[in-house]
């Protein structure tokens, strides 16, 4: 019987072999990376829809007390957080674009242009509570 010895064997992987996987790794990476773009732009805008949703709640309060729309994000108590521009973790700038007896708008504009091409987005909120991407990214 013949001893068997790992050092002579030459068992192991071709060139071609692991090109082959390094190209089905690149296919799905590929794939993979814009998907992973979306969420991620998703759950960063989700943060404007819950500051908007808030401005809402904060102007029907402001309403019910003054029988008038705020039309400055100070008079309804918003507190901003610091944006991350400034040192914080706020994405989207707020502010109230009118707001009068009938109506009121207010926007949640992006500091940060999530997929690069020169966009950002903006958000808005209205006296009915709709919020709305008006400029997505």
């Amino acid at each position: 019987m013949r001893k068997y010895n790992m050092i002579n064997s030459n068992k192991g992987f071709s060139l071609m072999e692991i090109l082959i996987v390094i190209v089905i790794i690149g296919i799905l990476a590929t794939l993979a990376v814009p998907k992973y773009m979306s969420i991620t732009r998703k759950a960063k805008e989700a943060e404007a829809k819950l500051m908007l949703n808030q401005v809402h709640t904060l102007q029907e309060s402001y309403y019910s007390e003054n029988d008038v729309y705020a039309d400055t994000i100070e008079k309804l108590g918003f507190e901003h957080e610091k944006l991350i521009s400034d040192g914080g973790k706020a994405r989207f700038r707020i502010a109230i674009e009118k707001g009068n007896m009938e109506s009121y708008k207010a926007t949640a504009t992006s500091i940060v242009d999530f997929d690069k091409d020169g966009n950002f987005s903006v958000w808005e909120v209205d006296e009915e509570g709709k919020i709305t991407n008006v400029n997505p990214d």
